[in-house]
Formats: structure tokens, sequence, C-alpha cells
């Protein structure tokens, strides 16, 4: 997936409000974006960090930039616009590009579903069970090659692991996809301490059969692409929670 428009270097100066970032372009000029991720950012909002922005000229916009990536500056880059999983994972279902899910050829977004939730994808094919399929997008490392989800208490992640956790119950497929959007990491984990009741919910629908799957991302100024699959870690908290997928 290409970005629309040529992105342009920043320097951020703070991310504040959730969704506004003031930031600095190259030749000094100082902008506000907007910031598309209502998540904690944590280790990807240091004012200083070199970040990429994507100029708009839409008048129905507010804003006319809105923050695209964090520039590691050591040839790694971190995707912060929450909404581009979907897109990047809606393609990839469509082009049959995640192995696991390859099968399927009747992708439905937004399906109603569990109590007044919605699923990212219902997947549906003749001869095969309906998979209902979450996807989350994880940014968060705190220790080198290791990405982890969530970055901050989530009841809503929960609640959906819940609901997956019902659907495997049901005899269907429930199928959790993490979209790693940052390039540095090889290996996956559940931040149990950061969020012990999403990782109890996670152990739970493991036990229940939810299937897990990470996915890595190719990122540049360019644009973000689906790649390989990322290894999945238990972490200690679901040692006795049941085997990750």
């Amino acid at each position: 997936m290409r970005f629309q428009t040529e992105l342009v270097p920043a320097r951020l100066i703070r991310r504040y409000k959730r969704f506004l970032a003031d930031c600095q372009l190259e030749d000094g000029t100082e902008v506000t974006a907007h910031c598309a991720n209502p998540g904690s950012m944590m280790g990807l909002a240091t004012p200083g960090m070199k970040i990429w922005l994507e100029p708009n000229d839409d008048p129905k916009r507010k804003l006319n930039y809105v923050w695209r990536l964090v520039d590691h500056e050591n040839g790694h880059f971190t995707g912060v616009d929450t909404a581009l999983p979907n897109r990047a994972i809606k393609a990839a279902l469509m082009d049959r590009q995640i192995a696991p899910l390859a099968g399927y050829t009747t992708v439905r977004p937004e399906v109603k579903y569990g109590e007044n939730s919605r699923i990212d994808f219902l997947l549906a094919e003749p001869g095969l069970p309906d998979a209902y399929v979450e996807v989350k997008s994880a940014t968060l490392s705190r220790r080198e090659g290791l990405v982890e989800f969530p970055d901050s208490v989530t009841k809503r992640g929960a609640k959906h692991l819940g609901e997956l956790a019902q659907m495997a119950r049901d005899g269907h497929r429930a199928v959790l996809l993490y979209l790693v959007q940052r390039t540095d990491c090889s290996a996956f984990s559940v931040a149990a301490d950061i969020d012990p009741a999403y990782a109890a919910a996670f152990a739970d629908a493991h036990a229940a059969g939810l299937e897990t799957h990470v996915i890595g991302t190719h990122i540049s100024p360019l644009g973000v692409s689906v790649a390989g699959a990322i290894a999945l870690i238990d972490p200690p908290a679901l040692a006795l929670g049941g085997q990750a997928g």
C-alpha cells in the first residue's frame, strides 16, 4: 500500500490531546499534524524524534498533515496509523497472501457479532467453517527485537477476546491477527505486566481454540505492505493458560 502523497520528514515537538502533534519541518516551519493513533504510543512520541508526515490539501480536513511514520534513524521504521492495519490486512486477505486463511474467497468487513460488537473480517468458503478475524496493531517495543501488545490497558481488547473465544466454542474459526507495524522486531509477546486482564483473556481464548498469527510489515516513506510471519512467544503469565498458536 503506497502512501497517496509523498511523505515529508519532520521532527516531533510534542504530541497532545491524543490526536494532535506539533512538528517542525526541515525548513523550520512549525505545523500541527493529525495523529491517527488513540493509544499511548509508548516509546514513539518522544520530542525530537524524526517522523514522516503526509501532506494534503483537502479543504474538508482541518489539518494539512497526517503523522504516518516514526523514523528510528537506523534503517528501521514504525507505522503509527492504527487505521492502516485493517486496510493492509483486507488487501492481503483478498489476494490470499495470509497462508492460514488463503482458502477463503469471501471477505466481509465489519460484521456484527457478539454483544454489540463488530468483527473486523468474517471469512466464508463452502466446505470450511466461517472464520472470525480480529486485527490488532502492535508497535510497542521495550526490548530489542521484541514487539508487544497492548501498550496500555484495553478493556475493549479483552472483550473482543471473550467474544472470539465464544465463536471458537460455537465451532467457528476464531482468529486474532497482530500486524506488527515496525521493522525492527522478530518476536511478539503479550504485555502481561501492562494489562494482566488482557493477558488472562488471551490465555482463556487460546484454551477455547483461538488461533493467533503475528504478521510483519515492510515499511518505508513510500508505503507499507504485509511481510512474513513473526514468532509468538508466551509471556510468563500465560504459562498455565494455554498454548499459543
